[in-house]
């Protein structure tokens, strides 16, 4: 594959040896000095003759944004989630014994599942690319999920006359669904992230990043309107049965065309693909070679023949991409697939996860904060201001005005979680003009420290306008925990890559499949830990008010653990 330019005058010309024995010291060091002042050529132009090229290119903003539009389906689809979950399984009869269970189970397969799926990623060699063979399959099971969810009582009551066999079924079904739900939409978010890195030029991954939290914030607030909206009387609840088949069918519709159009929006180039021949391509051009190459964007070396002449030059730099993850054919690329099974070994993807250097793993302890602080609050929220906003009682008669005033409640609250999603999405925006004057670091610091202070407040002052202003800093978090560490993870990588230039070294860069993984994982260890401990700690405190004083905590010690240990990037 040709990476220069169709204009030759761009290119630097081959070199022209004369025929065997017509040689003279003269035209031979002639030729020397050329051949040398061509690569001095390919090196002094640095990433706009070699680099530059073989990075991905520049992609449109329409590119971008149709690659990020998968955010908004996920999204959508994660409100109408947190919007019914509840109803929906009160409805076929779970106990409440058995919510734990349903919570419990996909944050522990995500968090020991999630790597496996980022290092299978980094080396799979479909001819359809490294990531989106999973996230088709990730996004066809959340579709399964959802299905199951949202139908799981209708589909039984269809299948199964028995009374009691049909309560039993329905709450399996429905579990099965939420379950999984929960895994797909969790473990997705690693692929997409790397796939993003592959696909673009650094220059275009943080605006990429700033699109996805963009249209994170505005598929949630979505998602939240339609939750909200009394669907069981209108035209499509009559046309379609129920309220709940409204809700799937919006969902379904959103989620489905998003993922196609996210699927085909930038292709991917498929890992070890070969290239074609030379004699194909002009002498001059420059191809995508494997790690077998000389160098990490080293020209290669030109053997001497044994009659003594330098043969023609094929210089060809080291294939890599966004994030200089080199993960091409190897000296064992006869065998792709085995060379691949023994990367993925559990001991070699442990291996892979204990040496992830320090500021990795800094990243990690900063996430696994953050998202246990922003999930303290949002798992609990409505809880929080039926309770202690609106001081309403969820264990009164239903008929009462204590339970009326509780369910009013959680109905405000999910209006401030649609006010979090809306300003997601607005402070996503404003990160782009805030990044040239506080950095990527600052602003991962100013997201807790906003967070952290206004659930404090929050807590303090459980007023309702109070509130619902101050669920904008809900957003900020949002915005914050959805793109500063993948930008930091593409700085880091950056780095490394720029290291390797100057070293000359043609060892891989770590694949961004693992870390952006690792990072994911954060979400499902900080769900683990909020829901085997906040439940026992309200339980203990005896007010769910000690839900956003927790969150506050948690959110102000990352601030902390960022200012001393998050290492700062130009």
């Amino acid at each position: 594959m040709t990476l220069l330019s169709e204009d030759q005058s761009a290119r630097p010309q081959p070199c022209r040896f004369p025929e065997p024995g017509k040689v003279s010291p003269a035209s031979l060091h002639q030729h020397s000095t050329d051949l040398t002042t061509s690569k001095e050529e390919y090196m002094d132009s640095g990433e706009g003759a070699v680099f530059g090229v073989v990075e991905p290119p520049r992609r449109s903003r329409g590119r971008l944004v149709l690659h990020a539009l998968v955010m908004f389906g996920r999204e959508f689809c994660y409100a109408v989630e947190a919007a019914f979950v509840t109803p929906v399984l009160l409805s076929v009869g779970l106990p409440r014994s058995l919510y734990s269970l349903v919570w419990f189970i996909s944050p522990i397969l995500g968090f020991l599942l999630q790597p496996v799926i980022g290092l299978a990623s980094d080396h799979c060699r479909s001819v359809w690319g490294r990531r989106r063979p999973y996230i088709l399959a990730l996004g066809i099971l959340m579709l399964v999920g959802l299905t199951l969810f949202l139908n799981g009582d209708t589909i039984i009551s269809a299948l199964v006359r028995d009374a009691s066999l049909k309560r039993l079924w329905a709450i399996v079904v429905v579990m099965l669904g939420v379950v999984l739900f929960d895994f797909a939409a969790d473990f997705i978010d690693g692929p997409i992230k790397a796939y993003l890195f592959d696909v673009c030029s650094h220059q275009d991954k943080e605006r990429g990043l700033h699109y996805h939290a963009l249209f994170t914030g505005l598929g949630g607030a979505c998602g939240y309107l339609v939750g909200a909206m009394d669907w069981g009387h209108s035209l499509l609840g009559r046309l379609l049965g129920s309220e709940y088949q409204v809700i799937y069918f919006f969902s379904a519709l959103t989620w489905g065309i998003f993922l196609i159009v996210h699927l085909f929006s930038i292709p991917e180039q498929p890992l070890g693909k070969k290239q074609p021949p030379a004699a194909s391509a002009p002498t001059s051009a420059l191809h995508l070679v494997g790690s077998h190459s000389n160098g990490y964007g080293t020209l290669a070396k030109e053997p001497i023949s044994p009659n003594g002449h330098a043969p023609v030059t094929d210089l060809r730099p080291r294939s890599f991409s966004a994030l200089g993850e080199a993960n091409s054919v190897t000296s064992s690329a006869k065998q792709p697939n085995k060379e691949a099974q023994k990367r993925m070994t559990f001991r070699s993807l442990m291996k892979a996860i204990i040496n992830m250097p320090s500021h990795y793993r800094c990243l990690c302890v900063s996430h696994l904060l953050g998202w246990t602080a922003f999930l303290c609050n949002m798992l609990f929220f409505t809880d929080f201001m039926g309770q202690i906003v609106y001081r309403g009682n969820p264990y009164a008669a239903h008929n009462s005005t204590a339970y009326a005033t509780y369910e009013r409640g959680v109905e405000v609250g999910c209006w401030g979680l649609c006010i979090n999603a809306v300003s997601s999405a607005l402070y996503s925006y404003v990160q782009r003009f805030l990044l040239p004057y506080i950095g990527l670091k600052g602003l991962y610091f100013v997201g807790y420290l906003v967070f952290g202070l206004g659930t404090s407040l929050i807590g303090l002052f459980p007023n309702i306008i109070a509130t619902l202003v101050l669920c904008t800093v809900f957003g900020v978090m949002s915005s914050t925990l959805y793109t500063i560490p993948f930008n930091l993870v593409a700085e880091y990588q950056r780095e490394e890559e720029e290291q390797q230039k100057l070293r000359g070294s043609s060892e891989s860069v770590r694949g961004s499949g693992v870390d952006c993984a690792a990072l994911t994982c954060m979400v499902q260890l900080a769900q683990i830990l909020v829901g085997a401990g906040l439940g026992a700690l309200v339980n203990l405190a005896g007010s769910v008010i000690v839900v956003v004083l927790s969150a506050a905590t948690m959110s102000l010690f990352g601030c902390i653990f960022i200012a001393l240990f998050i290492r700062y990037v130009e």
